[in-house]
């Protein structure tokens, strides 16, 4: 049996601060993703030398997870850099050299992000059929007038009315609905054409969103997203070279891998046998035996912190923040992480011997006509597929070879991930021959498919404000415990960073950089004294 131990050697340098001991604060960063690295190394930049990173898994990067097949980089995490003025992933990765091979293809200026910027998307039917190109542009220009019309609700201090429920879904396809149906002049095959293309198009937003649905996304909230202006940007060499850049001027024993956290007891909240090993343990000194905060890990290791920064996803907060945290968290934390939404957005990559699709098409849209009057975007576990919206074509084909990108989000995305590779590769072949007519489409030579609702360090993609929760959950989430009258006089024992913490960012890599640096600030202000 694994006998516990705290760990006493983190002691070091006694210098002017307002700890017991006039020393460096021990700081514990739980996460190597993103956020935890840009907090570590911002840290270790302003001269503190007690960081501590510990990481569940066997690397670091967290939601970035770039994948090398053959000469190509494939991205089963994040995969663009959203906008770029003042955007701090950009400038990682502009003043690295990190955007030299970026074709212009790649630098998508379209709301959603497409792998290619040039070509045309095909809008296939389940008969079979390609929807003209002036009926999906008609439509699409609707579309997105009524998205225009979501953003007002926030931005503009817009009343949400009853028959919305305060749904971006419910709103979105009601107005649509009635706009289409309301046009005298496209006939009733046309109209039901693009009555179905409105599931489609929120099955698409709801992979943006990483929702279930777009019915659980909030309307009165959903316009306090903030884009950032400039294109989206695709890194040919893998986004994973951001991670390797923010890891890079953090020396290599900061971080530990394999190290998953199983309780933060903090508050000087310690438990019988932290303090039945301490009293047994001549070598840990005084000042550990009284410390505010242990980090307890998986392999029984517990400790010391004088603050700890918890990255992890908003998905391990919902499943686990009853015993990660030890005293449990304060009510309105809780209803915060019970608020606040995070689902699942997953990709199947398809790799071909030869395209099948023609050279100006740059994505394959799935439109099911019988969905034309559907109000669910929920299916049986068997129709799992129906959930997939598109096939995105990987560009240029000189980099990636002849390679599509599917997407899946929600429930059924959770279903996908428990299918094998040859289930889920068959069924994708199946449905491209059904909606492209083509009954000669080969299987793909080869399947790469991501898997974060089911992999327990993540439960899930991103956030977004669900119906009933707020920015102000966002604030919440992030503030930091034991609460304080003031931001000058608080402790912070325990700080939150990541994408869900970010009220106008979250979803985003740079959200997640830019909560981590809000923590390492936060401290950094604290002890300027010290550092000096």
């Amino acid at each position: 049996m694994q006998s516990c131990e705290i760990s006493g050697d983190s002691t070091d340098d006694p210098l002017s601060s307002g700890l017991r001991r006039q020393r460096q604060p021990r700081i514990v960063v739980i996460g190597a993703g993103l956020a935890g690295l840009s907090a570590a190394r911002a840290l270790l930049e302003s001269g503190f030398t007690d960081v501590t990173v510990l990481e569940a898994t066997d690397r670091i990067g967290g939601r970035v997870q770039s994948v090398r097949l053959g000469h190509a980089t494939f991205e089963l995490g994040a995969t663009w850099i959203h906008g770029s003025h003042g955007n701090p992933v950009y400038h990682l990765a502009e003043d690295n050299g990190l955007l030299e091979e970026t074709t212009d293809g790649e630098r998508s200026v379209g709301r959603i992000s497409l792998y290619s910027k040039n070509g045309v998307a095909y809008h296939l039917t389940n008969n079979g059929q390609r929807i003209p190109k002036d009926v999906v542009e008609e439509f699409s220009d609707l579309y997105n007038e009524v998205y225009n019309l979501t953003q007002e609700f926030f931005q503009r201090g817009k009343p949400v009315n009853a028959e919305s429920q305060n749904s971006v879904g419910v709103f979105t396809r009601d107005v649509v609905r009635k706009r289409v149906k309301a046009d005298p002049d496209d006939t009733e095959a046309i109209k039901r054409l693009k009555l179905a293309m409105i599931q489609q198009y929120l099955k698409v937003e709801s992979c943006e969103s990483s929702s279930h649905s777009m019915d659980e996304v909030s309307l009165s909230e959903f316009g306090e997203w903030t884009e950032i202006p400039g294109a989206h940007h695709i890194i040919p060499c893998g986004f994973i070279k951001i991670v390797e850049i923010l890891a890079r001027s953090i020396p290599e024993s900061v971080i530990q891998l394999r190290k998953p956290v199983k309780c933060i007891h903090w508050n000087q909240s310690v438990s019988k046998e932290i303090e039945r090993v301490a009293d047994h343990n001549s070598d840990l000194p005084e000042e550990d035996k009284g410390s505010d905060v242990f980090v307890e890990c998986e392999d029984c290791e517990f400790i010391p912190a004088d603050h700890v920064i918890v990255t992890v996803s908003l998905g391990v907060l919902k499943k686990r923040h009853e015993s990660l945290f030890h005293p449990r968290l304060p009510e309105e934390k809780v209803m915060a992480i019970e608020k606040l939404g995070i689902n699942t957005t997953d990709k199947i990559f398809l790799e071909f011997e030869e395209p099948f699709w023609s050279s100006e098409c740059n994505s394959i849209q799935f439109v099911w006509e019988d969905e034309a009057e559907s109000e669910s975007l929920t299916y049986p576990e068997e129709l799992w597929y129906k959930k997939i919206c598109s096939f995105d074509v990987l560009y240029p084909p000189e980099r990636y070879g002849h390679v599509l990108s599917g997407w899946i989000c929600g429930e059924e995305a959770l279903i996908m991930e428990k299918c094998d590779d040859e289930t889920v590769a068959e069924t994708c072949t199946e449905m491209l021959r059904k909606f492209t007519g083509n009954p000669n489409i080969p299987k793909p030579r080869r399947i790469l498919r991501s898997s974060w609702g089911s992999n327990p360090n993540f439960r899930g993609s991103y956030s977004y404000t669900q119906v009933g929760s707020s920015g102000a959950d966002v604030e919440k989430l992030a503030k930091p415990l034991p609460y304080a009258e003031s931001s000058k006089t608080a402790p912070m024992q325990v700080m939150f960073s990541g994408e869900a913490t970010h009220r106008k960012y979250y979803s985003t890599t740079h959200g997640a950089v830019l909560s981590g640096q809000r923590e390492a600030a936060r401290l950094i202000e604290m002890y300027q004294d010290l550092l000096q």
